[in-house]
């Protein structure tokens, strides 16, 4: 008995070729002769000579249309998946890559096994093991494999908040190192990742360019929401010769209700938190000028810091400017990309209150800074009233410039 097993491509060269495997079970045999009757005779049974052996059958193995095709490079992370029988049947598909991660798949009514619409990992090898049987029962078994492409270039991003409480103004945000480049991409990154609130709250995605990718609530967050987001990212396509690798997640918390309103007219700040009016503080706004104005709109605080250099040369005021400045402040909470902070500024407390003369951060008196300091955190939501310059989305985390049917129309699926 001789078992031979081969494996033949009939298209080679393409990453999304089919593969053909036939695999052929032979078995070796004498052929036999019969006794014939005689002349005048009836005929009888079949009489065997002694010795013989009757004719073996021959098995026949099925025959598998695998894509991608067996030993294939290069294959995008988003190749179709597919095993078929282009005679016999087949029984069983596993696709696992080289790290042990299992693709999950189905069988048709028509008995192929497909991928469904998954990505691959780029930059993984990746082997089917496939059972079947052929068209006269002949059970066989076997292999296929092909590997990802490598991409010329990693797309990487991050998510924020990555954990802890935050306030009810804090949207979800997936920050891209950079441009996912066309909108057809940017529905493939929004349509694979997930937001799931406890208690569940309506929210959309939206993106505020084309780094930003970022999921609200309608209306401000339900304090004690816990929030849980996963980003199943891998195999997505952002840009030319450009992919994502890996996946990611992250939960968070949402604290108390702080939310500060800001008169730069009447130079107060009046803090509610839960609603109540907790604090009100003098304060000095930006001066008027088109590089100087304090812009109005809602605002939430991005990051809180201690104590910071400020050096107007980083928002485009360089040094030789007349408004040029370069000083080191405390108790600073930043609500803006483009350098607009609330901060402790001992230097402008008799105009607190009284008169706008900052470069367009939130003046405070050195004590009222140190509370409001303490007292905030990261997505704490800041509203400003009083100026003609308005605050423009990708200024800060400008969810909340647009109405929930504007912020909907930002979704990249709509």
């Amino acid at each position: 008995m001789y078992l031979l097993t081969q494996i033949t491509r009939f298209q080679r060269g393409s990453v999304l070729a089919t593969g053909l495997i036939a695999v052929s079970l032979l078995l070796g045999a004498c052929a036999g002769t019969g006794s014939q009757s005689g002349p005048g005779k009836a005929s009888g049974p079949e009489q065997t000579t002694p010795g013989a052996t009757r004719p073996s059958h021959t098995p026949t193995p099925a025959v598998l249309d695998v894509s991608p095709a067996n030993l294939a490079t290069g294959v995008l992370p988003s190749a179709p998946l597919t095993v078929k029988a282009s005679s016999g049947t087949v029984r069983t598909v596993k696709l696992v890559d080289d790290q042990g991660t299992t693709v999950t798949g189905k069988t048709d009514p028509d008995g192929t096994w497909h991928g469904g619409t998954q990505l691959l990992y780029p930059s993984r090898a990746y082997t089917f093991t496939i059972a079947a049987t052929g068209p006269d029962g002949t059970a066989t078994s076997t292999t296929s494999t092909f590997r990802t492409l490598k991409p010329a270039i990693r797309a990487t991003y991050s998510l924020i908040p990555s954990g802890g409480t935050v306030g009810v103004g804090m949207p979800v945000s997936v920050q891209f190192a950079s441009a996912v480049t066309t909108k057809a991409r940017r529905a493939e990154v929004e349509k694979r990742v997930k937001v799931t609130t406890v208690p569940a709250q309506q929210g959309s995605w939206g993106w505020l360019d084309n780094r930003q990718l970022m999921w609200r609530p309608k209306s401000f967050w339900v304090p004690g929401t816990r929030v849980t987001v996963s980003t199943p990212l891998h195999g997505v396509q952002t840009g030319d010769k450009k992919w994502i690798a890996g996946d990611d997640g992250t939960s968070f918390t949402v604290g108390s209700s702080m939310v500060s309103t800001v008169d730069m007219k009447a130079h107060t700040m009046t803090v509610r938190r839960g609603g109540a009016v907790i604090r009100t503080f003098k304060v000095s706004t930006g001066k008027p000028g088109p590089l100087t104005e304090t812009r109005y709109g809602t605002k939430v605080i991005i990051e809180r810091q201690s104590a910071i250099v400020m050096d107007s040369a980083t928002v485009g005021i360089p040094k030789g400017n007349p408004n040029y400045y370069k000083i080191n402040t405390k108790w600073n909470l930043r609500l803006t990309w483009t350098g607009e902070f609330i901060h402790s500024a001992p230097w402008s407390v008799n105009q607190q209150g009284t008169e706008n003369v900052s470069h367009g951060c939130t003046n405070m008196a050195p004590a009222d800074a140190e509370w409001m300091f303490n007292n905030s955190k990261m997505g704490d939501v800041v509203k400003f009233t009083g100026s003609p310059r308005p605050f423009k989305p990708t200024d800060g985390i400008g969810v909340w410039v647009y109405d929930y049917a504007g912020w909907q129309a930002q979704s990249a699926l709509s």
